[in-house]
């Protein structure tokens, strides 16, 4: 009888070798006593968000052309968002240069991804790597079909350096159990000593120096990443709470420009909140040069429907569309429209962060109007002057008011607003009620504050 426990035994250490000789680039030795070997250090010591993987990106690009022997990760993190760990993983097993990780105290989530990735992991006394469990922002544990792809990924990611896969799903699922680990129930998080019993730590090291002396590197030159004043604007920039205002400012700067016609500086912020929205994701390979052109095209078709075609219809119904959608395929990174599960979640919330900061700044928007132009406190801002009807003003012109009960046609589309044609003549006119085609009959019923209001006829 075929003994299966000895055919998968064998089976995984066929995988390892095999896994082993693709790595071998990333596996080679630094026992040569005569060099200086390169060795790029940088830190994962917050939250894994966007900020994070802009740092990793320019680290690698940095380590590359300095031509670096070895990139050394300095981490400390409870975990984040997992598009981003799934981003800076990539990077990590694409990378021709060998990868290790030297956790200072904790790689819990993402950041225990991240650690799996690299070829050699080292730990601090008491720190901890493992609880991957994908959650919300208040700690409950998200539908299956989530913590499923975060099982695929830890698996694959152990199986490609070589440690042993069940392991690294039981950091994910807590129904896994193996014997002599874990039981049913709980996720698996190793201190340092168990996580270089059961193969997750190459040693335990105190720093960065006795972490490179403990791999047998004699002669090493330390590269540390250092973050400039404008990698630092740019990290800020692109943080979610502040892309989230740009939106507010961009809206509301296009929604107030539109009811005070002629101001200016609203529409000077709204450009100026759209350049540092979209310059810095452009720079950071998010904004794609056909996602900022579905955004401009969305405000000339908005721009279109306002100004030149009476009413508001289709092309201001794309027009919104093409914005929204702009704006919110700009924060996620994707090939066109390919898109990873955990870039197509990350583009579900991208979609929602951008509606609901729509819906603030135009809430926000028409509030302050009211503050601005209808009270008598900003009288630099709004008319303070009354035209008294006693002086002699009116607001109704002698030859509108005639025009009451007499009949014309539609010139263009009243929806409600557009043109109508009485005695060959053009004039501004709504519709009292529902929508009004061209070239139908129409008639005069009333005339309040400058505007016709007019009426089918049959």
């Amino acid at each position: 009888m075929i003994n299966l426990r000895r055919i998968t035994l064998l089976v995984s250490i066929v995988l390892v070798l095999f896994s082993q000789l693709l790595l071998g680039e990333n596996n080679q030795k630094f026992d040569d006593s005569t060099r200086v070997y390169k060795i790029y250090t940088f830190d994962i010591k917050e939250e894994i968000a966007p900020p994070i993987w802009h740092v990793t990106k320019k680290s690698f690009q940095s380590a590359k052309d300095t031509a670096a022997d070895l990139i050394l990760i300095h981490m400390n993190t409870y975990g984040g968002m997992l598009e981003t760990a799934d981003s800076i993983r990539t990077i990590i097993l694409e990378s021709k240069i060998p990868v290790w990780v030297f956790i200072d105290n904790n790689a819990a989530s993402a950041g225990a991804l991240i650690s799996i990735a690299c070829d050699s992991i080292y730990m601090r006394p008491g720190a901890n790597i493992g609880a991957a469990t994908v959650v919300n922002q208040t700690g409950e544990a998200l539908p299956d079909k989530y913590q499923s792809y975060m099982r695929g990924m830890m698996r694959a990611t152990a199986e490609t350096k070589g440690r042993d896969p069940r392991i690294a799903e039981g950091m994910v699922d807590p129904r896994i159990v193996i014997e002599g680990i874990t039981d049913s129930g709980k996720v698996i998080t190793f201190t340092t000593s168990e996580a270089m019993k059961f193969g997750y730590c190459e040693g335990s090291a105190e720093s960065i120096d006795e972490v490179i002396k403990m791999a047998g590197v004699k002669n090493y030159q330390l590269i540390e990443h250092h973050i400039t004043f404008l990698d630092r604007i740019i990290r800020w920039l692109i943080n979610p709470f502040v892309s989230g205002i740009l939106i507010m400012i961009i809206i509301g700067g296009i929604y107030f420009e539109l009811q005070t016609p002629g101001l200016g500086f609203p529409i000077l912020a709204a450009i100026t909140a759209a350049l540092l929205y979209f310059a810095p994701l452009y720079l950071e390979g998010l904004a794609e040069n056909w996602e900022i052109i579905i955004f401009i095209i969305g405000l000339i078709l908005l721009a279109v429907e306002l100004f030149v075609i009476p009413g508001f219809g289709v092309a201001g119904i794309l027009g919104i569309i093409f914005i929204v959608t702009g704006l919110a395929l700009s924060l996620v990174d994707n090939v066109g429209f390919e898109f990873s599960p955990a870039a197509l979640g990350k583009l579900i919330r991208a979609l929602f962060t951008v509606i609901i900061a729509s819906f603030a700044s135009i809430v926000a928007s028409i509030y302050f109007s009211r503050k601005l132009f209808g009270s008598t406190r900003f009288g630099e801002l709004a008319l303070t002057t009354v035209q008294k009807k006693n002086d002699g003003f009116t607001s109704a012109i002698d030859a509108y008011t005639a025009m009451i009960g007499k009949e014309g046609v539609a010139k263009t589309v009243l929806r409600p607003a557009g043109k109508i044609l009485i005695d060959g003549e053009t004039y501004d006119a709504t519709a009292e009620s529902g929508f009004i085609e061209k070239d139908e009959k129409i008639r005069v019923i009333r005339y309040v504050n400058t505007q016709l209001f007019v009426r089918k006829t049959t």
